[in-house]
């Protein structure tokens, strides 16, 4: 099973912009997809964005053209640019690994991202 570590999150105000990163123990390019969940307070964890090892992205429709996901398969990382930041936006982000569609079978410990108004 891949570990996975996340790094990059933060304090930030609203409209500014973090970029996580997460970096994985295997491989990542015989991992079905690899994506960005967040978990706010008191809120269900949600998909943010995922990648292919073919660099094939899907988005979640609150995130559109602010956040970036992107993957370096030579160095088994993913990344999450963040711009135009929201106080909606605080929460836990989790880095994932999808081996099988609809399964996020590891995940990594989190990394607290907290937007100010």
């Amino acid at each position: 099973q891949v570990r996975l570590v996340e790094s990059g999150g933060g304090l930030v105000q609203a409209g500014g912009s973090l970029r996580l990163s997460c970096a994985a123990s295997l491989s990542i390019f015989g991992i079905n997809r690899m994506g960005w969940h967040r978990q706010a307070p008191g809120k269900e964890r949600e998909l943010v964005a995922s990648i292919t090892p073919s660099y094939s992205t899907n988005y979640a429709d609150f995130v559109k053209g602010r956040f970036t996901i992107s993957s370096d398969n030579a160095k088994n990382t993913v990344s999450l640019q963040m711009n135009s930041l929201e106080p909606e936006d605080t929460a836990v982000y989790y880095c994932a690994a999808s081996s099988l569609p609809g399964i996020w079978g590891s995940w990594g410990q989190g990394t607290q991202v907290t937007v100010s108004s």
